[in-house]
C-alpha cells in the first residue's frame, strides 16, 4: 500500500524513547542523502541498556536504499567515558574497509548532536550465544571456530590504524582514545591483592603480584596492536552466511590483539553468562585465529613468541573478572541473586583460576600458578560446590 503524508508510520505502542529515535534517524538520513527519507514499522531491540536499538523499515526514499535498517540512539555522556564516540568511530573505521573485509555492519549515516547511528540490518541470523545454547554441537562448534577467524581477520584488516582511529576519536571531540578497560585493569592490578586477602583469606605474594603488574606493562606496550570491539560476550556476535559479524562496539578501541586472543582461552571473560567450552575447543579456535593474524605477524606463529603473551593477556582478563566479580559475590543485597539460566559466578571465576593455574604451570611461571592455586582454594573454602565445576555450554552437553 503506498504511504500518503497524513498516514502515521509509527504505531502507537511505541514508546517515546523509540519515536525520538526514529525521527531523529529520518532528520539525519534525509540530510545525509539531500532528500526526505520516511521510515516506519519500529521493532526495539535487546541493547547493553546504555541506548536505544531499533529496527525500521524505510517506508519512503528516492534512493535505493537496504529495506530496512538498525537506529542507535544514546542518551548523554556521563563521566569520562562516552560509548557513542567510541560506536561511531569504530563504525566509522570499519566501514572504510572493502566490503569483503569488513566485519560489522556498514553505518549510513551518524549524528554527534542527536548521538545517534544509522546501520545495515544484518537481518535475523543467530547470535553465536543462540547457537551455544541450543542442541546443535557441531552447529556450535563451527560458530566458535567462526568467531575465533573472524577476530584474527579484524585484527589483520586494521593493524596499522591506530593513527585513522585516534584522529576520528579527536574529531568527535574525544580528548582520551585509550582503551576504556585500561583504567579497570589498572584498579585490579592496585586493588585485588587487598580484596582476597580480606574475602578469601588469600595472600597475593610479592612476587605474584609482580608478576600481574609485569604482565599489564607488556600488554600496554604491546607492538601487536589493531582494531578491537572490546567485548566478547557472545549476544554481540551474528552468525551470519558470510561469517560471524560483530555487534556492539561501545568500547570499541585499538589494543594488543593477544589480549582478544586470551578471550579464546578464557571464555568471554567479558560477561557472567559464560560456561565452559569441552577439551579441546580453545586450541583449536587459538589455532584458527592464528591462520588469520599471521600474515602480519609471523613471529605469533612462534610458540615462544605466542604463549608468553597469551599468559600475559590471560592473568589480566582473570584478576579483572575477579575485581569486578567478588564485590557483587559479597555484598548481602547480591550474593544471593542468581539467574537459574546461567552458572554462579564463583564456578566461573573458579574455572579461570583453574585454566590460569594450568597454562602458568605449563610455561613454568611458578609465582602464578601458586597464587592461582591458592585463589581456587580460597573460592571453594567459602562456596563450596557451588566454586566446584564449571558445565560446559548446552549445545555440547546434548552429544553426551
Amino acid at each position: 500500500m503506498e504511504i500518503t503524508a497524513d498516514q502515521p508510520l509509527i504505531g502507537d505502542a511505541a514508546g517515546p524513547e523509540v519515536m525520538e529515535a526514529v525521527a531523529a534517524a529520518e532528520s539525519v538520513l534525509s540530510r545525509r542523502y539531500g532528500a526526505a527519507i520516511r521510515l516506519a514499522d519500529p521493532e526495539e531491540l535487546d541493547g547493553t541498556g546504555r541506548s536505544v536499538v531499533v529496527r525500521v523499515r524505510v517506508a519512503a526514499t528516492p534512493f535505493a536504499m537496504p529495506r530496512t535498517l538498525v537506529v542507535k540512539r544514546y542518551p548523554p555522556a556521563v563521566g569520562d567515558r562516552d560509548p557513542f564516540a567510541h560506536e561511531a568511530v569504530s563504525h566509522q573505521l570499519l566501514t572504510a574497509l572493502p566490503v569483503e573485509d569488513r566485519p560489522a555492519p556498514e553505518m549510513l549515516a551518524h549524528d554527534v548532536g542527536k548521538r545517534l547511528v544509522v546501520l545495515e540490518d544484518l537481518g535475523r541470523a543467530p547470535r553465536l550465544a543462540e547457537k551455544l545454547l541450543g542442541a546443535d554441537a557441531r552447529a556450535a562448534e563451527r560458530g566458535l571456530l567462526a568467531w575465533a577467524r573472524a577476530m584474527g581477520r579484524l585484527h589483520a584488516t586494521t593493524a596499522g590504524r591506530e593513527a585513522d582511529f585516534d584522529a576520528l576519536m579527536r574529531r568527535q571531540g574525544v580528548k582520551c582514545c585509550q582503551d576504556p578497560l585500561a583504567s579497570d585493569i589498572g584498579a585490579a592490578l592496585a586493588r585485588l591483592p587487598d580484596l582476597l586477602a580480606t574475602s578469601l583469606g588469600v595472600v597475593t605474594s610479592e612476587a605474584a603480584a609482580t608478576a600481574a603488574r609485569q604482565s599489564g606493562r607488556r600488554v600496554e606496550t604491546s607492538r601487536f596492536r589493531a582494531f578491537s570491539s572490546s567485548t566478547s560476550c557472545p549476544d554481540n556476535n551474528l552468525v551470519t552466511s558470510r561469517g560471524v559479524r560483530f555487534l556492539d562496539f561501545e568500547g570499541g578501541c585499538v589494543r594488543d590483539v593477544v589480549f582478544d586472543a586470551a578471550c579464546l582461552r578464557v571464555p568471554f571473560p567479558s560477561c557472567w553468562c559464560a560456561f565452559a567450552l569441552p577439551p579441546g575447543m580453545s586450541e583449536a579456535m587459538l589455532a584458527a585465529w592464528r591462520a588469520e593474524v599471521g600474515s602480519v605477524w609471523p613471529e605469533l606463529d612462534d610458540d615462544a613468541v605466542l604463549l608468553p603473551r597469551l599468559l600475559d593477556a590471560q592473568l589480566l582478563w582473570v584478576w579483572l573478572s575477579t575485581w569486578r566479580a567478588l564485590p557483587r559475590m559479597l555484598d548481602p543485597l547480591t550474593a544471593g541473586a542468581h539467574d537459574i539460566q546461567v552458572p554462579p559466578r564463583s564456578a566461573v571465576l573458579a574455572a579461570r583460576w583453574s585454566r590460569l593455574r594450568e597454562n602458568a604451570a605449563a610455561l613454568g611461571v611458578g609465582e602464578i600458578a601458586d597464587h592461582a592455586d591458592a585463589v581456587v582454594a580460597g573460592l571453594r573454602g567459602r562456596y563450596g560446590s557451588a566454586a566446584i565445576e564449571l558445565p560446559v555450554y548446552w549445545a555440547f552437553r546434548q552429544s553426551n
